[in-house]
């Protein structure tokens, strides 16, 4: 019985399917020739907007297109200049941003610079009762230039054999410079 009706089934709907196809063919075919007609006018009219082929269009035509082409002008204007005014303002917060670190910057310089010259204060007036024979500078740099005989001198004493004596120079240091904490 089931063989039966499978058969039926196939018979009567089989031929139904067999004779559709015709028909999906035929609307395919025209969906087709539809889109391709489309396909044909939108390369047309690229190649207008490009400046090709314009010798067929008449006036209206060709006012339509100028029209098409100056609103499309407006928009991308309107588009650049958004960008522009985009990026000023991400340029204007940077900045802002640079001069408030560079500020910053330079209270820390100041306060470093303030702790400095008060500790150099205390420090002077703590050691008043001590002198010191300091040179000026003689350079803005960490080093001091030696003022010495640039040839070392080692000897003995005359006092006696256990004392030697021992002369310092310019030569003995790099660049004839020692750290001023050491004058």
């Amino acid at each position: 019985m089931l063989k039966t009706l499978e058969r039926y089934q196939k018979c009567s709907y089989g031929t139904l399917e067999a004779s559709q196809p015709p028909k999906e063919t035929q609307s395919s075919y025209q969906e087709y020739l539809r889109l391709k007609a489309r396909v044909e006018v939108l390369q047309q009219s690229q190649r207008n907007f490009l400046g090709e082929e314009l010798g067929p269009l008449n006036t209206k035509e060709l006012d339509q297109l100028e029209h098409q082409l100056e609103v499309s002008l407006k928009q991308i204007r309107s588009t650049k200049t958004q960008l522009m005014l985009d990026q000023l303002s991400d340029l204007q917060r940077k900045e802002y941003m640079l001069q408030d670190a560079n500020r910053s910057l330079g209270r820390k310089l100041d306060e470093s610079i303030n702790a400095e010259n008060s500790f150099r204060m205390t420090w002077e007036t703590s050691g008043a009762n001590i002198q010191y024979n300091r040179q000026p500078p003689q350079s803005e740099g960490f080093f001091q230039p030696l003022e010495c005989n640039s040839t070392p001198q080692i000897g003995y004493n005359s006092a006696g054999p256990d004392h030697l004596n021992v002369a310092v120079t310019p030569a003995q240091h790099v660049n004839g410079f020692i750290p001023g904490w050491m004058l």
